[in-house]
């Protein structure tokens, strides 16, 4: 019997990679409720397996080195078509995918897919795709990235583009088979409905079954320290940008650990996007009523919560008094970072000392 499959396809900066965390450090337990999110190997993590397969599927190749995601679909797949009861693929790259990526994963899934989409309010998602993107290497101003945002221009844009996304995806399953879950607006809901419980609900997971927190969260850089990432990224070669040790030593050592800890205010919303926001939330909201989709959630959390009296501190701005701060903080946490690894020139004479010492014991 073929398992019912619900596809996670984003959107990015939802909260998916909590929600694949809690999948993967439950997957036993899960398993054994008969719900399942596949892995290739135990030295691979589901999540990693699954952005290969979504890479593999969309034919690309990044992340890793060449070749890294080939024949991850279909791999996936396999493991997929093994199981009964329940099983989760999850990846927020998927969101965008042109329509013969879709109707391939729909045909080699099987007979019952579900299409499951997270989403968030504008006023909090571009700010957030903005300080992604900068982590990831980019290095636009904030300004010319929100003006691209709002022409559809960047490839964000898509992934949150709520009509055009769900419109491909569900051109393939009913309308009750896709599932658009709202992300509570911060302090507005119960503890037993914020994001991990509403997506339980839709995949039919009793919170019990999952009792191991997430201890992976992608946390947010303010102003100051996302400025001083994107000048480094301006010194940096594109090819260096480009390296899979980028993300290992810029973006989880640096990005994600010594400039999280910063002090500077939280990336927003410019006060001159709202109106355009507002316009844009208000047709997407029109469609979801009209398309007959399942709601988890209120589709009134989609809309951007205005500022009150709060200053905005414009990210392409800051003094370089704050610039220098954090990057003393930053050189000083590389300096760190270098000391501790080992000389590659010492390893290459240990090697040599080895190899001699074996040459001669023979």
């Amino acid at each position: 019997m073929s398992p019912t499959v619900y596809l996670h396809i984003g959107a990015p900066k939802t909260g998916t990679t909590y929600l694949q965390d809690r999948l993967s450090v439950n997957a036993s337990a899960l398993a054994s409720h008969g719900v399942h999110f596949p892995s290739r190997s135990p030295l691979v993590s589901p999540g990693l397996f699954h952005f290969r397969a979504a890479l593999d599927l969309l034919g690309q190749d990044w992340g890793g080195a060449p070749g890294h995601a080939e024949g991850s679909w279909d791999a996936l797949v396999r493991r997929v078509q093994r199981r009964s009861g329940t099983v989760v693929v999850s990846h927020e790259i998927l969101a965008p995918a042109k329509p013969e990526h879709v109707a391939r994963a729909m045909n080699d899934l099987g007979p019952d897919v579900h299409v499951v989409y997270t989403a968030r309010d504008l006023g909090r998602q571009v700010p957030a795709a903005w300080q992604e993107s900068i982590k990831q290497g980019r290095r636009w101003r904030y300004d010319r990235f929100v003006r691209r945002m709002e022409r559809g221009r960047v490839w964000f844009s898509r992934a949150f583009d709520i009509p055009s996304v769900l419109g491909t995806w569900g051109a393939h399953v009913p309308p009750e088979n896709v599932h658009l879950i709202t992300v509570p607006q911060s302090g507005r809901s119960a503890p037993d409905d914020d994001l991990w419980h509403r997506f339980c609900r839709v995949v039919g997971i009793d919170p019990a079954w999952a009792p191991e927190q997430s201890t992976r969260a992608n946390e947010s850089l303010g102003v100051a320290e996302t400025a001083v990432l994107r000048r480094l990224n301006k010194q940096l070669d594109r090819g260096v940008r480009r390296e899979a040790a980028y993300d290992g030593l810029i973006r989880s050592m640096l990005a994600e650990n010594v400039l999280v800890e910063g002090k500077s205010p939280r990336i927003t919303l410019p006060p001159t996007s709202y109106d355009w926001v507002d316009q844009l939330t208000g047709t997407w909201i029109e469609w979801i009523q009209q398309s007959g989709i399942d709601v988890v959630g209120d589709v009134e959390e989609l809309r951007a919560v205005r500022p009150g009296t709060e200053k905005w501190h414009d990210p392409d701005r800051v003094p370089p008094r704050k610039r220098l701060r954090v990057s003393v903080n930053a050189l000083a946490a590389m300096t760190v970072e270098a000391a501790q690894r080992p000389d590659p020139g010492s390893t290459l004479r240990a090697r040599v000392r080895a190899n001699a010492e074996r040459l001669r014991l023979r």
